[in-house]
């Protein structure tokens, strides 16, 4: 039998919580036995939700949590105040070893601040990214950072850098994946003053296999695997994508609405292109980690639906049995040695 993943899972966090939040642990559990989800929030609220689903009673359990972290909220100020927050609950179950990971829809700036203050980052990780996987025409590539440290250093890159690279290879079995930055050309000597001192240092890394400037356009063609941006680029590119793809298949809708003959033809396409929409569909790859902390944080989108949550909850399967965050500590362990050596 195999090792059961322990989740902690806000069941107050986000847009369309706690109804999708309940139905995607449900969901969860009926995929996988090897799995057990510790919904936290207000247990009334929780156990009425759960009513209406059959679940495998032994692989959900409720922790009472009697305060809610509101998006709005002054992110310190809420994970400070608010000790009995469903947010801070799971973190502290987490940082306790009472579970494997944490997954909330909840609010951002609460769960970066809960993770590196609760959870705690890794010895000699400068700053936790937020990592997403998004579709490609190729397949997926991981966008890093793209939410968590909007005034990022050179060194802060390098380390992303590293830790995409881990968990491209461990988590999605790509290996040796392609490194790139985001900039506006294709040029070395292109880019702001940040891409320009951080080129040289990715160049320099034996450990990445480095491939250069990454333009925007480029991105959804899949050039390469590991996308390297400071938060407040990363964010933009993920917003826009989404964005793009939205209004793209709501023009396509439309066009295929537009006459019969088009109604016709809808409907000899639409097993192909409902196919296609699902290889486009983000929700299918779960949510974004907070990688580097000492235990595993998953964040995922405000309007997370159940799908997305279900496969926020699975993904955290993976990362338990494929080690990551001791991958990510023994890499950032060994950079530390090479750079005393070299001094």
């Amino acid at each position: 039998m195999s090792e059961i993943t322990k989740v902690a899972l806000d069941a107050m966090g986000g847009d369309n919580a706690p109804v999708e939040i309940v139905k995607g642990a449900v969901e969860a559990v009926q995929k996988r036995k090897d799995i057990q989800i510790l919904l936290t929030g207000q247990e009334d609220v929780i156990k009425n939700e759960l009513a209406k689903y059959t679940w495998p009673e032994n692989q959900i359990r409720i922790v009472n949590a009697t305060e809610v972290i509101e998006t709005a909220e002054p992110p310190v100020k809420a994970i400070r105040g608010k000790k009995d927050s469903s947010i801070v609950v799971a973190m502290k179950m987490v940082k306790n070893g009472e579970a494997d990971a944490f997954v909330s829809a909840g609010s951002t700036g609460a769960v970066l601040v809960g993770g590196q203050v609760l959870v705690g980052r890794i010895k000699g990780v400068e700053r936790p990214p937020l990592a997403p996987l998004f579709p490609t025409l190729t397949g997926v590539s991981l966008l890093i950072d793209c939410g968590a440290n909007v005034d990022a250093r050179p060194s802060h890159l390098v380390q992303f850098a590293k830790m995409g690279s881990i968990y491209m290879e461990s988590v999605m079995g790509k290996k040796n994946p392609t490194v790139g930055i985001v900039n506006i050309g294709a040029e070395e000597e292109k880019g702001n003053a940040l891409v320009k001192e951080t080129f040289p240092l990715l160049k320099a890394c034996k450990d990445i296999n480095f491939v250069g400037s990454v333009e925007a356009r480029e991105i959804p063609y899949g050039k390469v695997d590991v996308i390297v941006c400071e938060a407040f680029v990363g964010n933009v590119i993920l917003k826009l994508y989404e964005g793009v793809g939205g209004a793209l298949i709501k023009k396509v809708k439309q066009g295929m609405m537009s006459s019969l003959r088009s109604k016709i033809g809808a409907l000899l396409v639409k097993p192909a292109l409902k196919a296609t929409l699902k290889d486009f569909d983000a929700s299918e790859y779960g949510g974004a980690p907070l990688l580097g902390l000492k235990g595993l944080v998953v964040k995922t989108h405000g309007s997370s639906t159940s799908t997305e949550i279900c496969n926020s909850i699975i993904q955290c399967v993976t990362f338990k049995e494929q080690k990551i965050n001791e991958k990510i500590k023994a890499a950032i362990q060994e950079t530390q040695e090479e750079i005393k050596e070299s001094e």
